[in-house]
C-alpha cells in the first residue's frame, strides 16, 4: 500500500541508543518528518541538529508546547516514559515507546490508561520483532504448525552495556535501577518476557533468580532467570550483562507437540524446525518482508494510516503484561518465592 501522509514526528529524549537507527528509519520511509527534538543534554541535540536539520529544546514539555506534531518518539529513560507518554497523549499525540515500556508495571498501566482516555494508540518497539525469521516462526507457532506449544525460551546476553560500546548517556541510566526499573532482567529480559506473552499469554506464577554475579560495581543484577509457568505451559526468559562471546546470545526456541521451531539471532538469521520425521531440524524458507513490517518507524506510520494492528509483539498490552511478568520477577528474586499473577487488575 502506497501510504499518501507525511507525518510530522517530534524525538521525546535521546539517551536511548536506540534513538538514531529509529529516527534514521523515519526518514527512510519518505513519509515521516522528523520535526523537532527534545533532550537536555546538548552534545545529543547537536548531532541531531547536524544529522536531521530539525528544531531541538532542552526540555520535552515546550517541544510539545510549542510544535505542531502528529506522534512522538519516546527514546529516554524508562523511568521518564510514563511522563513523556502522558504529556504527548494529552496533546492527542500518537506514541512510539521503546521497549520495555516503563521502569514498572505502574507506569505501563499509566501509559496505557492516558492513550486510552486521548484516543491516540501507543505502540512499543522491540528490535528483534523486525527479524524475518522471528516474524515466520510468530506466525507458524500461532498458525498450530507445531502443534500446542509448551515452552518458549529466549536468552539476551552480550559482555555488558559499556563493554558492547554502548554511549554514557545510555549506560548511566541502564546501571540505574531508578531509572531502569532494575539491571539486565530490565534491560534484557523483557524480551522473553514478551515474546512469552505473545505466545501463551500471561503466566499464572512466576519465579526468577537473579544478582551481581560478576559486576560489582553496578547497583543492580548484571543476570537473571524468569521461569514463567502455565496451566500446560512454561517460558524461560535469561538475560545477560557478563557472557562472553556470541554463543547462545539472542536465540528464540518455540517448543510443540508436533515440533520445535529455532530462531537464529541477527538479521540474517536462519528458521529451522525439526519434527519426528527430521529430528535433526531443517532451515525453512523466511520470505522477504514487506516494506510495513522491516522497521518500527515503517510499522508505525502504517498503522497510523491503514488503523491496522501494529507487528506481532509490539500491541501496547502485551508490553503492559511483559511489565507485570518483569515485576513478579523483581518480587521472587526479592522474597526468594513464586509470585502468582495477576498482581493487580489491569
Amino acid at each position: 500500500m502506497q501510504l499518501s501522509k507525511t507525518l510530522r514526528i517530534g524525538a521525546l529524549g535521546l539517551t536511548h541508543d536506540h534513538v538514531w537507527r529509529n529516527l534514521r528509519d523515519l526518514l527512510g520511509t519518505r513519509h515521516g518528518l522528523l520535526t523537532a527534538v527534545a533532550d537536555p543534554n546538548k552534545p545529543l541535540l547537536e548531532q541531531a541538529k547536524k544529522e536531521f536539520e530539525c528544531a531541538t529544546y532542552k526540555d520535552f514539555q515546550t517541544l510539545l508546547d510549542r510544535e505542531r506534531l502528529d506522534a512522538v518518539y519516546l527514546f529516554g529513560d524508562n523511568a521518564i516514559s510514563v511522563e513523556m507518554t502522558e504529556a504527548a497523549a494529552a496533546k492527542g499525540l500518537h506514541i512510539l515507546v521503546e521497549k520495555p515500556m516503563a521502569a514498572d508495571l505502574i507506569g505501563a498501566d499509566r501509559m496505557l490508561a492516558a492513550a486510552r482516555r486521548a484516543g491516540v494508540r501507543l505502540m512499543v518497539n522491540w528490535p528483534f520483532a523486525w527479524r524475518p525469521q522471528m516474524q515466520r516462526a510468530l506466525a507458524l507457532a500461532k498458525a498450530g504448525e507445531v502443534g500446542r506449544i509448551w515452552q518458549v525460551k529466549y536468552r539476551a546476553a552480550h559482555e555488558g552495556p559499556l563493554e558492547h560500546g554502548c554511549s554514557d548517556y545510555f549506560v548511566n541510566w541502564l546501571y540505574d535501577p531508578e531509572l531502569n526499573g532494575a539491571g539486565a532482567l530490565m534491560d534484557y529480559g523483557c524480551y522473553g518476557a514478551c515474546l512469552a506473552g505473545y505466545l501463551l499469554g500471561l503466566p499464572n506464577r512466576v519465579t526468577a533468580v537473579g544478582g551481581r554475579l560478576c559486576k560489582e560495581d553496578v547497583l543492580a543484577e548484571d543476570n537473571a532467570v524468569i521461569l514463567m509457568a502455565y496451566p500446560r505451559a512454561m517460558a524461560i526468559a535469561e538475560a545477560s550483562w557478563t557472557q562472553i562471546g556470541d554463543l547462545t546470545a539472542y536465540e528464540t526456541v518455540i517448543y510443540g507437540t508436533a515440533g520445535t521451531l529455532f530462531v537464529e539471532s541477527g538479521e540474517e538469521g536462519k528458521l529451522l524446525l525439526a519434527t519426528k520425521e527430521n529430528p535433526a531440524g531443517a532451515p525453512l524458507d523466511v520470505p522477504p518482508l514487506p516494506q510495513h513490517l522491516q522497521n518500527a518507524s515503517a510499522n508505525f506510520l502504517y498503522c497510523l494510516e491503514t488503523g491496522d494492528e501494529f507487528a506481532p509483539l509490539c500491541e501496547a498490552r502485551t508490553a503492559r503484561d511483559a511489565q507485570e511478568v518483569l515485576e513478579a520477577a523483581l518480587l521472587a528474586i526479592d522474597t526468594g518465592s513464586d509470585i502468582s499473577l495477576p498482581l493487580r487488575s489491569a
